[in-house]
């Protein structure tokens, strides 16, 4: 099934291009953190960024830095936040927030654990 976003490499639903190579666009997301907001996709559907393939994983980042430095160049912006959420649609997508400060970017609400937990979970990915 075509994801939204395989919709807006066909033509079927519009968008506010930015940027565009052989195998990716860049377009304004339709609900801005901030003015700006830049989602990067890859031409070929792919739901899960670390099933891409190693050349289409480097070559997505590859296009991510062009954009963030013509986000950064054309909108006067200190930093470029960088996100991959990747579960709100099926389809590997980067967004690109333009910031001049921390507060622009709402920051997630940090998990409280207790030390045993942190414990339980450090003994997981120990070596």
């Amino acid at each position: 099934m075509a994801t939204v976003f395989t919709k807006i490499l066909a033509g079927e639903i519009p968008c506010q291009k930015v940027w565009e190579d052989e195998h990716h666009l860049a377009f304004l997301d339709i609900r801005p953190v901030q003015a700006g907001h830049t989602l990067v996709v890859p031409k070929r559907e792919v739901s899960y960024l670390f099933d891409m393939a190693p050349d289409e994983y480097a070559a997505l980042w590859s296009a991510v830095r062009t954009v963030e430095a013509k986000l950064r160049e054309r909108l006067g912006c200190k930093r470029v936040v960088v996100s991959v959420i990747g579960w709100e649609v099926p389809h590997v997508h980067v967004h690109l927030i333009p910031t001049n400060t921390i507060h622009e970017v709402g920051m997630p609400p940090a998990a409280v654990l207790t030390d045993a937990e942190k414990a339980a979970v450090a003994a997981k990915l120990a070596p």
